[in-house]
Formats: structure tokens, sequence, C-alpha cells
């Protein structure tokens, strides 16, 4: 570089030089010199205007989810950069690429209470897996480097670079040279053979074997891989809600989602299974139940590629620590082929009494007349978007619904606020999936409560343009927080009805077109409508109130402990067990 250039300047050709060309961000006083640099770049770098900077985070968190690359937000100070924190939390827990940009004030005034002066590091250093004060703008190009290289690699995570305002100003020299190594960070351990040798012979030792995917395997991009292992071994698999798409819904050896909400033959068989061989996931307590009673019968394999993970939640009888891609790549050669045939056709026998006792027509009838169920909107929706679709939920009973009623076809098909499980966040991460997968189809499920959170996001879709398919799911309730109320407080539902606007009303003031549906019969057709219209749609869908997610397993109960409605606790027969 022989001119000098602003600290902004150096920070915009940064991102050009990591291939960035779109970045989620909201301007502000301490931030003003980065976007006036960007309007020379706009060639380059579309900054997409959110409509607060919540939104910004969560579609960048989308983004990067669907186009497999670190979301990039810039924000300013005070307010702005607190208002990040909620998808900073959730992007930390969720393993989810970002760097996030913040304003500063001058660092000649820090510590003075400035005018939207925040300590941004001391909020943001335990839910980031790195946070850095840019103070000089000879710091801007060796800064912006490492963000990319930490939060791109090992375990994925967000970066905070908190940038103060002279820093952006001043002028410097300094050439952009992406990092590839930082002393002391092994991103990607080499698993110890010794491991590998043993995770094998416990393989081919197992007689009821079963395979617990977590996002993990999506991260390493260890889809086939996971399928090879499969195949050779006759392992069934499912998947943790952020696992989901890992493997193909039609897949033989899928046998579903684990957790409080997932299938009944995963659950159920987690506790009868010998082996449980968890491949990038973490013993939520979620899925778990109560750890004291978990997997009694198994001996447990955790591979991750984040040691603080082993025997976290749940003890492990062996581990390998590494990607998982390359740790079931050196395991296919020594495991030996298998048939588990009995064992994997018990999850079936499961499955089945699941379907006629809660998700078919002969659990909830046909009358055309009547409001449909959520579960059979999602499974409706899931056959009119086709293959490739990606599902994107807002945070309760929609989310479960839709996960578990979704048929998945290619991998990075999900998208959903896992770990910290963030009300708000479907909209705008619908938004940032779209604009990471164009050529996708979205279908969004929210809830009236989760959507209200940020609804203003549509105005960003609005003016974008973004095609995204608006499944509301509308009870005039917060439906997850009401199936609780019926179920565990007599029925007591403090604070959990809702007043809502016209939803269509709303749709259209922001230019998106939508319409009401209120009857099982008028479903098809809207459906049809929606997937055939060329841009953004919103469906109003009338649930009925007393609508619940089933099966569940509650709070404090093994996972095995299975309630398939409000007074039924699914009992096993013996023949299946």
């Amino acid at each position: 570089m022989s001119d000098k250039i602003t600290g902004a300047e150096a920070l915009v050709r940064g991102l050009i030089a990591e291939h960035v060309d779109r970045v989620f961000g909201y301007p502000g006083g301490y931030i003003i010199p980065v976007f006036d640099t960007l309007y020379d770049y706009t060639d380059r770098i579309t900054n997409v205007l959110t409509r607060h900077e919540q939104g910004a985070i969560h579609a960048a968190q989308g983004y990067a989810r669907t186009s497999h690359r670190p979301g990039v937000v810039i924000a300013t100070s005070g307010p702005a950069a607190t208002n990040l924190i909620t998808g900073l939390s959730d992007a930390m827990m969720d393993s989810t690429p970002l760097v996030v940009i913040t304003g500063q004030a001058p660092a000649s005034m820090l510590g003075t209470d400035a005018f939207q002066e925040t300590d941004v590091m001391g909020i943001t250093q335990p839910i980031a897996k790195w946070s850095y004060q840019i103070r000089h703008a000879d710091k801007v190009a060796w800064a912006l480097a490492r963000a990319f290289h930490i939060a791109s690699t090992g375990r994925p995570g967000p970066v905070v670079l908190d940038f103060t305002k002279d820093a952006q100003i001043q002028l410097t020299d300094r050439a952009y040279e992406p990092c590839r190594f930082i002393r002391s960070y092994i991103p990607k351990p080499t698993p110890a053979e010794a491991d590998i040798a043993l995770a094998a012979e416990m393989i081919n030792r197992a007689s009821r074997p079963m395979i617990l995917a977590g996002q993990g395997i999506t991260i390493a991009e260890a889809e086939q891989a996971l399928k090879a292992l499969a195949e050779k071994a006759h392992i069934p698999v499912a998947a943790t809600l952020l696992g989901l798409s890992v493997l193909p819904s039609s897949h033989p050896l899928f046998k579903g989602m684990l957790g409080m909400h997932g299938n009944i033959g995963p659950n159920i068989n987690t506790n009868r299974a010998d082996l449980i061989i968890a491949i990038g996931m973490r013993f939520d307590d979620r899925v778990t139940g109560v750890t004291e009673s978990y997997a009694p019968q198994a001996r447990i394999l955790h591979i991750d590629i984040d040691r603080s993970e082993f025997n976290k939640n749940i003890r492990a009888h062996a581990t390998v620590h590494g990607d998982a891609r390359e740790v079931l790549e050196a395991l296919l050669p020594l495991v030996k082929p298998a048939r588990h045939d009995e064992w994997v056709r018990s999850f079936d026998r499961h499955n089945t009494i699941e379907h006629e006792n809660v998700d078919t027509t002969a659990a909830y009838g046909t009358d055309p007349t009547k409001a449909p169920t959520m579960g059979e909107v999602a499974r409706k929706v899931s056959e009119a978007a086709g293959a490739g679709a990606i599902l994107v939920t807002d945070v309760g009973q929609n989310q479960m619904l839709s996960a578990r009623y979704f048929r998945y076809t290619s991998p990075r098909s999900i998208v959903t606020s896992g770990g910290l499980g963030t009300m708000g966040f479907g909209l705008p991460a619908a938004i940032g999936a779209k604009m990471g997968a164009p050529e996708r189809p979205v279908c969004l499920f929210t809830g009236d409560g989760g959507l209200q959170m940020t609804v203003q996001e549509l105005g960003t879709i609005m003016q974008y343009g973004t095609a995204v398919k608006i499944i509301l799911l509308n009870n005039n309730f917060l439906g997850n927080v009401r199936q609780w109320q019926a179920l565990f407080f007599n029925g007591r539902f403090s604070q959990t009805p809702m007043l809502n606007p016209d939803f269509k009303t709303l749709a259209a003031s922001y230019g998106i077109p939508a319409e009401d549906v209120a009857t099982r019969g008028e479903l098809q057709c809207a459906i049809t409508r929606m997937m055939e219209h060329d841009g953004p749609y919103l469906l109003n869908i009338n649930i009925d109130p007393a609508d619940m997610v089933f099966p569940m397993t509650p709070v404090g109960k093994p996972v095995d402990y299975i309630m398939l409605n409000p007074s039924d606790v699914y009992q096993p027969l013996p023949d299946i067990s």
C-alpha cells in the first residue's frame, strides 16, 4: 500500500479482501466514517439497512448459516452496540460465525461517560469468541484478519471489533494480509490415532448403536461421511434441532429429532441403546432430560472439535477430539460392515404409534371447517416448497412443529435459534438466509408473539424485495408458554393472551401480499398461491389456541418419559423395547 488511507478505508478494503460482498448494518455517529467509505464501494459491497440492530445481527446469522460464510454486522456505539447483545449470545451458543464491528467514542474520551460510550469489551467478552478494541488505524488490518480467522475456524462463533472514532479517521499504510495462523490457537486439532481405534472398536462391538447428529456435522461439511458410516455399520441416526438436515428426511436410517419435543423412537431408544455415538453436539438439557437416568445401558462415544464439551453434561466412556469430517473419514476404514435390522425396525414401531396418535388426521380429524393444526401446515408447506427448501423458524410452538414436520432434502436446510431460544429471531434470520442462498426457497414459520418482536424488519423486505415466504401460526397467545400453563400451572393463563393487529393489513402497508386462512379447507390453495408468487408473501393462519406440541418430555423427567397428550404418557409394549 503506497499511499496512506484512513482506518475506515482499511476496514472496507479488508472486507473486500475477505470476499465480503454483503454486510448488515445501521449507521450512527461513531461509525459514520465507515459508512461514508462504504459509499465509495457500493459496486463491491452491499449494506443491508435493517430497521433495528438486533435485526441486523439476526439477519447476519441467517446469512452465515445458509452461505457457509461469516456474516458481517456494522453498527454504531452505545445503544446500537447493546442492541447486538442478544444476537451475539445467540450466535455464540449456536456456533455461528460473525464479524461484528461497532463504533466507539474516540480513544481519548474512553472512560469519561462520553455520549453513547458503552463498555463494549466488558459486555461482549463473555459472549463472543474474541473481542478487541481498535484504538489506532495501524491495527485495523491486523485485527480484521484475526477476526475472520477466529470467527470461521474451529468451532465457529462471533467476534467483536470495537472501532474508536479517531482510529477510523487516522491514516495508515498497513496492508491487509489474511490471517492463517495464531500462536496457541489450534482450531482443527489432529485426532489421536488411539482414540480413533478405540472408537472403531466400540462401534464394531455394539449391537444397539445409535448416532446423535449435531450441528457440528453441518459446520464440518461431514454429511457424506456421516451417511457412509451409518450405512456401512447400519446405525440409526437421530438429530438435534440444529442437526436436522444432516441426512435427508427420507433416508431409511434417519429416525427423527431428539429431545423434549422429539420423535418417540429416538427418545425411547436413547435409553435402550448400548452405544451412543454423539457427533458435534453438546448434550443439551432439552436433549438429555434428567441426566441421572440418561442412556443407562449405553457406553458414550463423544466426537467434537471443542474439548470443553467433553464430560460437561454427560460422562463419556471415550472421546475423539477433532473435526467431525476428519474423524468420520478416519473411522470409515476401521469400521466393519454390520446389520442391526431388529434394532433399526424398533424405531419405526415406536414412530408408528406416534404417527397414529399425534400427527395424522386420525388424531385431529378432517373437518374442513376447523382451524388447521400446526403440524399439517408445516407438512403441506414443505411439500409445496419442494426439494432444497430452507426452513427458518422463530421460537416456540411454531419452531417445534415446523422442525418436526418439515421434510429436508439438502444440507443446511434449517435456520433456528437453538441454545438461546430467541423470540424475534425468525423474521430477520429469514431475510439473511434468503440473501445467503437466493436460489433456494425460504419458508419462515413464526408465531404472533415472536413476529411482533422484530416486525419492523418487514421494512427490510420491502426495501430489498427479499422473497421470504412467511407462515404466521396465529393463535392470539404466547403459545408455548400457554401450553406449559395448561399442563403444569392449572390453566392459569397469566399474561399469555395477546390482542393482535390485522396482520394482513400490516403486511400490505409494507407492500407484501398477504391473506388470512381461517380453516383447513382454505389451506392448500393459499399455500399454492404463496409459493407461486414471485416475491415475499405472508399467510396469517388461524390456529386453535388449544393446539399443543406433542410428544413432550417435561422438564425434570427422563428422556423416555413421553407425553402423547395432556393426560397420556407413552408406555412401550415389552415386544417393542
